[in-house]
C-alpha cells in the first residue's frame, strides 16, 4: 500500500490551482469559478488528454511515465525542485520505494565517526522522518533545554507537531513544519513513511494533515531557534546527503550571525566548566 495514494494528485491539483493563466502564457479570458488553471488548459499546455489528467488528479492512474511527469511540470513552470517532488511523489504513490531500502534508523560507523569529527560544531544526522539519529556535543547543548532530546528515540517531526514547547522552541514554526511534512515523501520508504503518517496524523491533527496535501516545497534559508538560556540563536543550514543506500543526511547548523556565534562559544565554555567541576 502506498504511503499516500492520493499525493501525486493532490499535488498538481494544488499547483494548478495556483498557476494563473498569464502566468503560463495564456489570456486571463472571461471571469473564472474558481483561480488557476482548468484541466483542460493544463491538459493542453502538457500534450495529454483532459480524462488522463482526470485519472491522475484523483489517484486512479499512479503510473504516470517520466515523460508525462515532465511535460505536466513543464507545463506548470516547476523549477528544479518541484520537478523532483512531483516525481518524488509518483514513485511513493505507486509504492515504489524513493531510494534502495533502508529502515532509515540504522546508522553505519563511518557516519558516527564522521558526526565525531564535526565537533565542537553543531551537526545532527537524521532521516526524512525527523528521526534524530546522532548528534554533536553542540547540538546537545542547543536541544535538550528544549525538549528535543528527551524521548528515547527523539524524532524533530514528533516534537514539532506534539511538543508543548515547539511553536516557542521554533519561531518561524510554520516554515519548519511544512518542511518536515514536505520531506515525509522522500522515504527512507514508502512503508516507513506510511507508518509515520498513520501515527502522527491523529495526535497532530489538520496541522499536520492540512499539510500533507498542500505540499510546500523546502522554504530554505535561515533557521531560528529560541533558546531558555541564550534567546534567539539563527542558523544557516547545509545539508551533506550519505550514501544512497542510508537514506540518511547530515544537517550542519552554522552561525548565522556574530551574536549567535558568540552565544554557542559561551554554552560550550559553560559545558566544559561543568565538566571540570565534576
Amino acid at each position: 500500500m502506498p504511503a499516500n495514494p492520493g499525493a501525486l494528485g493532490s499535488f498538481i491539483r494544488d499547483r494548478r490551482d495556483r498557476t494563473t493563466p498569464e502566468s503560463v502564457g495564456l489570456p486571463e479570458g472571461v471571469r473564472r469559478r474558481a483561480p488557476g488553471l482548468r484541466r483542460s488548459e493544463l491538459a493542453t499546455l502538457a500534450g495529454i488528454s483532459v480524462e488522463y489528467l482526470v485519472r491522475i488528479e484523483q489517484g486512479r492512474d499512479r503510473h504516470p511515465s517520466p515523460q508525462v511527469l515532465r511535460a505536466i511540470g513543464d507545463a506548470l513552470r516547476f523549477d528544479a525542485t518541484a520537478h523532483e517532488h512531483l516525481r518524488t511523489l509518483a514513485m511513493a504513490s505507486s509504492g515504489q520505494c524513493v531510494g534502495p531500502y533502508s529502515s532509515g534508523r540504522d546508522v553505519r560507523p563511518g557516519a558516527r565517526t564522521l558526526i565525531e569529527q564535526l565537533e565542537p560544531g553543531v551537526a545532527v544526522l537524521t532521516n526524512r522522518l525527523g528521526d534524530l539519529l546522532a548528534h554533536t556535543e553542540t547540538f546537545d547543548l542547543l536541544a535538550r533545554p528544549l525538549g528535543l532530546l528527551g524521548h528515547a528515540e527523539p524524532s524533530l517531526t514528533a516534537y514539532a507537531f506534539l511538543h508543548p514547547r515547539a511553536r516557542e522552541a521554533f519561531p518561524d514554526w510554520d516554515l519548519v513544519a511544512d518542511d518536515l511534512v514536505a520531506n515525509l515523501y522522500r522515504g527512507p520508504n514508502a512503508g516507513t513513511s506510511r507508518r509515520m503518517i498513520e501515527a502522527l496524523s491523529p495526535q497532530a491533527g489538520p496541522e499536520f494533515t492540512d499539510r500533507l496535501g498542500r505540499h510546500d516545497l523546502p522554504h530554505g534559508g535561515v533557521w531560528r531557534w529560541r533558546h531558555p538560556d541564550a534567546g534567539e540563536l539563527r542558523f544557516d543550514v547545509e545539508e551533506l546527503e550519505l550514501p544512497a543506500a542510508d537514506n540518511q543526511q547530515i544537517l550542519v547548523l552554522m552561525p548565522a550571525d556574530t551574536a549567535t556565534a558568540e552565544s554557542l562559544d559561551a554554552m560550550r565554555r559553560r559545558r566544559a566548566g561543568a565538566l571540570r567541576a565534576v
